[in-house]
């Protein structure tokens, strides 16, 4: 049986929120359960989002909340060659072709797309008549060509098991014209060239994982990760957690003298994990976490939650 490998794989855009550490810690304790090894991947090619210092800060909160892992690997932007492989064999095949975008699509296509985005649909009668079967980068977007079909996911967990692509974005974006991968063929060729077999991550990216599984078969990719689309962690409006709920990153917490078991006992809460005291360990959490029982509907941090984190701060006692 081969190797079961993961990812934690963040993107340095912003600082990591009560969000992220959920899909992270369940990430890592079905890791640890399981026995998959942990590979760290810093996504870091939305480069006119990455601010400075965001990739060291990232490490920082992630093992100051107790996560560890197996290896590490470069940033995305060191190399981009295998993309650039992954293009070509694409182009080869007929399955890709340049495209002009406006500048707001362009934004989107660069970045791992979530439920507050707008990707407008790229219909297919607006493919150009004559397929280039090369690839060059010259500045230009260049889009896949999606069939209008059910792409079946592999899912573990959600109760989502397929995604029509086609339907929902069309043909969309696989290379920037800022002349680096977009998020999806990205993604698609680390995990294949990392032996990543298990995916984890929230639930707003289930249409990505059918993108993914398409581009996975455009390459000629035999491996099928399995995937577990996670709940995402939602402001009292309803909407995915965010700025407008205030200020929920770890980093504010911590600073505020908030213990790390202190938000592991948070997160455990909505992991569905019964009867945790105040504070927990990682290890802790490891221990009692039950995937199965761990709720599919997605959570929400409220005012309350704010509040009892921050009563074991030192200035609240």
């Amino acid at each position: 049986m081969e190797n079961q490998r993961t990812r934690l794989a963040p993107s340095p855009t912003g600082a990591l929120h009560l969000g992220n550490a959920l899909t992270f810690v369940v990430n890592w304790a079905l890791a640890r359960q399981r026995g998959w090894e942990i590979v760290l991947r810093i996504e870091d090619l939305d480069t006119p989002r990455v601010k400075p210092g965001v990739v060291e800060q990232t490490i920082d909160i992630l093992r100051w909340l107790g996560l560890d892992w197996d290896s590490q690997h470069p940033l995305q932007s060191s190399d981009l060659s295998p993309y650039v492989d992954a293009m070509r064999t694409l182009a080869s095949k007929g399955l890709v072709y340049p495209c002009s975008l406006t500048r707001s699509e362009i934004a989107e296509a660069a970045g791992a797309p979530h439920e507050d985005s707008s990707e407008i649909p790229f219909e297919p009668n607006l493919r150009p008549s004559k397929i280039s079967t090369r690839f060059e980068d010259t500045g230009t977007n260049w889009r896949l060509m999606v069939p209008d079909e059910n792409i079946e996911i592999n899912e573990r967990f959600a109760n989502v098991k397929s995604s029509n692509p086609c339907q929902t974005v069309g043909d969309f974006v696989v290379w920037t014209q800022r002349e680096q991968p977009s998020y999806q063929l990205a993604v698609t060729v680390d995990d294949a060239r990392q032996g990543i077999t298990q995916i984890v991550r929230g639930n707003d990216l289930i249409d990505s994982a059918a993108r993914q599984t398409l581009l996975r078969r455009a390459l000629g990719i035999e491996s099928v990760p399995h995937h577990y689309h996670l709940p995402l962690v939602r402001g009292h409006d309803g909407r995915r957690l965010a700025k407008r709920h205030g200020d929920t990153r770890i980093e504010t917490y911590r600073d505020k003298g908030v213990e790390p078991e202190r938000i592991m006992a948070l997160l455990a809460r909505w992991a569905g994990i019964q009867g945790n005291p105040g504070s927990l360990s990682i290890q802790g959490f490891t221990d009692a976490f039950q995937v199965d029982t761990m709720s599919r509907g997605d959570v929400t941090f409220t005012p309350e939650d704010d509040q009892w984190l921050l009563q074991s701060a030192p200035h609240s006692r």
